[in-house]
């Protein structure tokens, strides 16, 4: 759960966001709904939120397909970096809109080809792979110069692997992988896979990679509600620790191997265990009214006050712990090992040799 020191709050949720040169020249984010900025509006699935109550406090209090009340934490970023807009998703028309970068992410997206098929298409992340092949081929046009050279100046986020628990593993009446692999060697296929895909991303041209660790799965309503649990489901988040620690030691393996560039890990999960709770922020109940899928149910009112809800739905975080997540994951003000081994401004302001 979500228990972002008091302080913290205070100062994240009141201070004013950057503006100013975008500190980079583009910011390209991979992931799932946790980052998903309307990739799914236009696919055939149930993990589409092109609807209300979702983006109540977005700006127009309109819904874009983000999985939140508001912003997301790459949206949250985005500003940190001095954008003025939010990176928009993908599509081949974007045009010169793609210099700045494109957001990937795909909600009920995974690692995993087959996670999250239950609920329909979905852009798992070797599609997201390829459609950032499709958007380089349009880059080379634009760019003058090296396109490698331009991408080594830009940041990359990497948010994935809760779908492949929620949607995959803890899902046996529709995936298998829970009877083939105990919770150690599903982890070690996981991160075998997800290496392959990162080192995609680095051989594009890509130096500087912030790789986001997987929350405490088990303490969302969501699975609370399926393993009718009135606290937090402690198998899940054991086996999402057993993902975490090995995604640290690839992160350590690729800055011990690779050359020109850095990765940084971005723990998620010791965010949501820091004491103490602010008074009154409600920490196991959803934002809105759910339905079977635990997304909100559509034209459903949502709750009067979000900022004292750690939920949005079943499983999305509220605009006010994405942008605290973000502001964490961003500055790091304190030295509570929330990052490895570096916080996202410092990896942005690093100047690693290009390849």
């Amino acid at each position: 759960m979500w228990r972002i020191p008091a302080i913290l709050l205070v100062l994240f949720i009141g201070s004013s966001l950057v503006n100013c040169k975008p500190i980079v020249p583009c910011y390209f984010i991979f992931g799932d709904s946790l980052s998903d900025a309307g990739n799914n509006n236009d696919l055939i699935t149930k993990a589409k939120v092109n609807y209300k109550p979702y983006g109540v406090d977005f700006p127009g209090r309109i819904p874009t397909g983000r999985f939140t009340n508001g912003r997301t934490m790459p949206d949250f970023i985005s500003q940190f970096l001095g954008f003025d807009n939010f990176i928009s998703p993908y599509s081949p028309q974007m045009g010169k809109d793609m210099l700045r970068g494109v957001n990937f992410a795909s909600g009920a997206a995974g690692i995993l080809e087959e996670t999250g098929s239950q609920l329909g298409d979905r852009i798992w992340m070797d599609r997201q792979l390829k459609n950032y092949e499709a958007a380089l081929s349009q880059l080379k046009l634009m760019v003058e110069g090296s396109v490698s050279d331009y991408l080594g100046k830009c940041l990359y986020t990497v948010n994935i692997g809760s779908n492949d628990y929620i949607n995959n593993y803890f899902m046996p009446q529709n995936f298998n992988s829970s009877k083939l692999y105990n919770a150690d060697q599903y982890a070690d296929l996981l991160i075998t896979r997800y290496k392959t895909q990162l080192q995609k991303i680095y051989d594009s041209g890509a130096r500087k990679i912030a790789v986001y660790g997987l929350g405490k799965i088990g303490c969302t309503p969501g699975e609370m509600a399926r393993f009718e649990s009135r606290g937090c489901v402690k198998e899940i988040n054991e086996a999402v620790d057993l993902f975490n620690k090995k995604l640290v030691s690839l992160v350590d393996y690729f800055n011990d191997n690779i050359r020109g560039g850095q990765f940084t890990f971005i723990n998620l999960a010791a965010m949501q265990t820091l004491n103490p709770i602010p008074p009154g922020f409600i920490l196991d109940a959803s934002c809105c009214t759910l339905r079977d899928d635990y997304q909100c149910e559509p034209q459903s009112r949502p709750c009067f006050i979000r900022a004292l809800y750690q939920y949005m739905d079943g499983f999305h975080p509220t605009e006010v712990v994405n942008k605290v997540a973000a502001k964490v994951s961003y500055y790091t003000p304190l030295p509570l090992s929330l990052v490895h081994p570096v916080s996202i401004r410092q990896l942005v302001s690093s100047n690693h040799a290009q390849m």
